[in-house]
């Protein structure tokens, strides 16, 4: 099991709703979304696995206490390139994951905020989200890294188009996670896609 400390966010120790077991087709499902989410933070922010490992340390969590700890847990989703990583992820290291993502978009709000009201923004006018640079480069970035690091799809790459509206819809999702209550809400959310088999690019 996990231990966790509070973060300023949330104020208390995140809870999560009552979970019995994840069969192992609904944790492959929630291993390939909290990596993406966890891909979209560091294509907006620019952080990098120092300061994940770093995060997850001041936050007490068990089996990310290094950076090949934590490459081996995201090396879980079983859209990433290579056979290097761990393929199994139980529901305790998944939870753990959660917190993590929760806490670094609270420490980035403030970012997550301001790309996305730009895109409300531009949505609004009409106006691609590449005119403007936080956006623009958030998906430069996003797609960069999604294509570096995750396999092709059935021996066809993603379309840009496809991509773009993966990184945008990660970035709202990330807002939405970042308050309070972001632990339980993006947990309940795995659960739930999971067991209809969405992935996070769905409706």
């Amino acid at each position: 099991m996990f231990s966790v400390v509070p973060f300023p966010a949330l104020g208390v120790v995140p809870s999560f709703p009552p979970t019995t077991s994840c069969p192992p087709a609904q944790l492959h499902s929630i291993k390939s979304q909290i990596d993406l989410l966890l891909l979209a933070l560091e294509a907006l922010t620019g952080i990098g696995s120092e300061a994940m490992v770093q995060a997850a340390q001041d936050l007490r969590l068990a089996g990310m206490g290094d950076r090949v700890s934590l490459w081996r847990l995201r090396q879980a989703n079983p859209l990433r390139k290579g056979q290097g990583g761990r393929k199994k992820l139980d529901v305790d290291e998944a939870k753990a994951l959660v917190i993590l993502t929760c806490h670094l978009a609270q420490q980035h709000q403030g970012r997550l905020r301001s790309a996305v009201g730009t895109l409300e923004q531009l949505t609004s006018q009409g106006r691609s989200p590449h005119e403007v640079a936080i956006l623009g480069d958030y998906l430069d970035g996003f797609c960069n890294l999604f294509q570096d690091r995750m396999k092709e799809s059935e021996g066809e790459s993603l379309a840009m188009e496809a991509l773009t509206a993966l990184a945008l819809k990660l970035l709202i999702d990330l807002l939405f996670y970042s308050g309070a209550g972001g632990v339980r809400r993006l947990w309940a959310v795995l659960l739930e896609r999971s067991q209809s088999s969405e992935t996070l690019g769905g409706s």
